[in-house]
């Protein structure tokens, strides 16, 4: 099995779901996009590009989709925390996925690359 592969597969339910939703759906969004290992991670590059990735966030708990240029992003829902660069979207795995607030985010990335 694949690093990559293997993250998905070992986390717990609700963020297991969640966190391969979100990894079909940001590979749907343009043929240009393709997934990676990175820095330990599962990454997802624009053209070779890194764009986003996903991970749980270590005091929250929450699985989070950051965006590496997050800062050219200005949403209200984008965190920056400590970050220079990066901006994360938390999401509640108990929850529906406000999929109108992500595919805006997404499209808002895209456009950043295209």
């Amino acid at each position: 099995m694949r690093p990559i592969d293997r993250y998905f597969f070992e986390k717990e339910e609700p963020i297991k779901g969640c966190l391969q939703f979100l990894r079909g759906h940001i590979l749907k969004q343009s043929p240009h996009i393709t997934e990676a290992w990175k820095y330990g991670m599962p990454f997802f590059c624009y053209d070779g590009k890194m764009i986003c990735y996903l991970w749980v966030h270590k005091k929250y708990k929450q699985p989070y989709m950051g965006i590496v240029e997050g800062k050219k992003i200005s949403h209200p829902d984008l965190l920056q925390e400590k970050r220079a660069r990066m901006k994360i979207l938390l999401l509640d795995p108990s929850r529906d996925l406000p999929m109108k607030k992500i595919n805006l985010i997404l499209k808002e990335m895209l456009a950043l690359y295209e």
